[in-house]
């Protein structure tokens, strides 16, 4: 478009949109006449302003508190650099909007004191400067901003045509960021709200699970509470709902140790979504790094869900499970040039997100149009400041980072010297608490799973993807599969790191639940209005030979012996297993593998599900196998196996038996096997208890077999074991009758077909020859 059409089109007046490429309009001091749900409210501007004292620089955000001469009042302090001005604008409970400009600048932060302020008043911000979207620069005073400090957020991001800097629906999009849309935001837009800080913690009310004995639970604060039969109505989908007695049973019974909390930050939901009828239900599109997300409280959202989300915490520490929360600092729901104005890209977008060669296009490596320019000074000091405040002020106890490497890239490249990766390290705070990295993002070179540095644990999608394809038939070996079962040594041996930092899943939120694992084969993600072209193609998935929900006895009942299959080799594993809500209850979501709008009964707990024996028997499965877990060191090793002897009788700390009773050798390594035994030793296990005494522990065989026929299993004998005690047999739907049968070693046994045998060894001693019965 020519610069002549393009003066003439932003002048007419029907799409009140207009164009500034180099100048400001001075701040208003005249009542305006905004438009907001059907009336007009006024807004008073400058001239009707209360006194703005200098106030301080630091800390950022809005902070109420005793100022000068004993007045109480909130500091508000905002880094935009870059800007020409900024305007401090307060909304009292009508909606009527007071502008206060900031004079005060120091080192780009513009800050005031304002007396009288008190936790509970909604706020925004408006940021004067250069509409040049050819430069990266989109300033855009009449857009009203939230706060990147806001410590809570009132109202709905709903996204109409008015909260986007450019004029959204320019006829031609090619240049349509480009044309500045002057309509007032403010009535559309969420405020940010004061909160008061006067909570402290008590560092001894933290479980501080060790790496080694944790257990992670992921769930969705909504999801999992909002069909709970035992949790009041009024309280179902919320914070308060996750701290209810009944939700928190669920988790004490099951024996996890940690809650993963799918993102709580402040959050949008996408334009697409909104016009399609749906919803982000996930919430992997943060706008507001200090806030919980609103829509989770049940308590109000003027602030209250602040305490809400700290009760919900402290309930939980109770009962000895920690808080871990899914953190999105790598983009923000402003999306890419097209998208809306809420926040960061009004304050400075430059300086904010990472640009283009052309500064009009934003680098993506996050696959959601933006990415935070992370190597920017004011871009780190926000991540890291977000991440103290809530462990310092909120108690939870670490992160788990979508998308990390997004955040390690320096300039270009994924570099694990990053400043971001250095800050976190050397931080007094956060070396302190978990950290969990999502080693991946979309961009070049961005799959680094086994290359973070010592400090972070990682989910290990190649344990995923190993397990997955032994039990459905589809490993071409079985070396793969022997690393991922012990810890990923391959992977995490290095620079200090332990087996704990593998964080072991056979799924997640994105993908199939469980039972949608064994019962599908191919997405079916129609309801979330794409065309099915969304989510992964590639599920490693077996239906057991029908596509979906069965009528057939028979093909149920191998879908519910592979959920116990991969259900239990996941928790006997080396490493940290990640159990995800519902899946040990035998959650569907109709085989949507990507459910991330579906804010309904597709992405909710099915807690019925608990009615039917078969399902009730699974949760019990899972749990027996946690107490297993738990009550055995053996299990959750805090070193890798050496396989070296570690006894005069030769006896090693991990042996690996073929089906003849023979320990594999390396051409077993390479060949096709549908069976595997994994024997672990409890002798001399490295590492001490907290008296500084050794560790011992009983010794166990597992026997892995994924054929389709029983097969028969020579149990080793001397110096492996005398005898072996059945624990676990998947094969059975009822474990009741599983435990307690004795077989010696040096005989054959039958393994079912599709299952796994857990037996621990038993040592004769006594003069009859009669068996030791182990430790229980």
């Amino acid at each position: 478009m020519s610069s002549a059409a393009e003066q003439e089109a932003v002048q007419d007046p029907e799409r009140e949109a207009v164009r500034d490429p180099g100048t400001v309009a001075a701040v208003r001091a005249e009542i305006v006449e905004v438009p907001r749900t059907g009336r007009a409210e006024a807004v008073r501007a400058s001239a009707a302003a209360p006194a703005v004292w200098p106030g301080a620089p630091m800390p950022l955000g809005a902070r109420f508190r005793v100022g000068p001469d004993g007045v109480a009042g909130t500091n508000f302090a905002l880094w935009a650099g870059g800007a020409e001005a900024v305007e401090l604008c307060l909304f009292d409970e009508r909606g009527v909007e007071t502008r206060c400009p900031l004079t005060e600048l120091t080192h780009e932060i513009w800050h005031g004191f304002v007396p009288g302020v008190r936790p509970g008043q909604r706020y925004g911000y408006r940021v004067h400067g250069r509409w040049d979207p050819w430069t990266g620069a989109r300033w855009n005073a009449a857009k009203l901003l939230l706060d990147p400090y806001a410590r809570a957020v009132d109202g709905t991001f709903t996204l109409p045509p008015e909260v986007y800097g450019h004029v959204r629906d320019w006829p031609d999009q090619h240049v349509a960021d480009t044309v500045r849309d002057d309509r007032d935001s403010a009535p559309y837009v969420p405020k940010g709200v004061v909160v008061h800080d006067d909570d402290d913690w008590v560092e001894d009310r933290r479980p501080k699970t060790p790496w080694a004995d944790s257990v992670i639970y992921e769930l969705h604060v909504r999801g999992f509470t909002k069909l709970h039969p035992d949790i009041p109505r009024e309280l179902r989908g919320t914070y308060a709902g996750l701290a209810h007695p009944a939700a928190i049973e669920h988790l004490t019974r099951l024996g996890v140790t940690a809650v993963e909390l799918l993102p709580v930050h402040q959050f949008a939901h996408e334009d697409h979504l909104l016009r399609r009828g749906l919803r982000n239900h996930w919430g992997y599109n943060s706008i507001g790094y200090f806030a919980p997300h609103a829509g989770y409280s049940a308590s109000g959202t003027a602030g209250q869900q602040v305490g809400e989300f700290k009760r919900m915490v402290r309930a939980l520490h109770d009962a000895g499970i920690e808080v871990i929360l899914d953190v999105v600092y790598n983009h923000t729901a402003e999306a890419g040039e097209l998208g809306p104005m809420l926040s960061l890209r009004g304050i400075d977008n430059r300086g904010y997100y990472r640009l283009e060669g052309d500064p009009r296009r934003y680098a993506d490596y996050t696959g959601c149009g933006n990415t935070l320019h992370v190597v920017q000074p004011q871009v780190l000091r926000l991540i890291t400041d977000s991440l103290r405040y809530w462990v310092t002020e909120m108690g939870v106890d670490g992160f788990r980072f979508d998308l990390a490497a997004a955040l390690a890239r320096s300039m270009h490249d994924v570099d694990m010297l990053s400043p971001f990766l250095a800050v976190i390290a050397q931080d007094p705070v956060l070396r302190r608490v978990k950290l969990i990295a999502e080693p991946w993002d979309v961009g070049n070179g961005g799959y680094q799973v086994g290359a973070f540095p010592p400090l972070w644990t990682e989910w290990n999608d190649r344990y995923r993807d190993a397990v997955r394809d032994f039990w459905r038939g589809a490993l071409p070996d079985v070396r793969d599969l022997g690393y991922r079962l012990t810890g990923s040594s391959d992977l995490y041996a290095w620079g200090g790191r332990r087996p704990y930092a593998s964080v072991n899943f056979v799924t997640a939120h994105d993908g199939f639940t469980l039972r949608d694992l064994v019962s599908y084969e191919q997405k079916h993600n129609e309801a979330n209005g794409e065309g099915n072209r969304d989510g992964t193609n590639d599920n490693r998935a077996w239906n057991c030979g029908a596509e979906g929900e069965s009528d057939d006895p028979q093909i149920n009942a191998l879908r519910r012996r592979q959920l116990r299959n991969l259900l239990t080799t996941l928790l006997l594993s080396t490493g940290v297993p990640m159990l995800v809500a519902g899946d040990e209850m035998g959650r569907t979501q109709g085989g949507n593998n990507n459910a991330y709008c579906q804010d309904n009964e597709t992405g909710w707990v099915d807690w019925s599900l608990l009615d039917q024996p078969q399902w009730r028997e699974l949760a019990a499965l899972t749990a027996r196998v946690l107490t297993l877990r738990r009550t055995h060191p053996v299990l959750r090793r805090r070193a890798f196996f050496s396989g070296r002897a570690q006894a005069p009788d030769g006896l090693r700390d991990l042996a690996w038996f073929a089906r003849d009773g023979r320990e594999m050798t390396e051409g077993d390594w390479y060949a096709p096997a549908a069976t595997l035994g994994l024997y672990l030793s409890g002798r001399d296990i490295p590492g001490r208890d907290a008296r500084g005494e050794p560790v011992s522990d009983d010794s166990f065989l597992a026997v892995l077999h994924a054929g389709a026929e029983p097969t028969s299993f020579a149990l080793p004998g001397a110096p492996w074991a005398d005898a072996y005690e059945l624990v676990l047999d998947t094969s059975r739907e009822d474990q009741a009758d599983a435990p307690g049968t004795l077989l010696d070693g040096g005989t054959e046994m039958t393994v079912p077909a599709r299952s796994v045998l857990l037996l621990r060894v038993v040592e004769r001693r006594d003069g009859a020859g009669q068996p030791r019965m182990p430790r229980s």
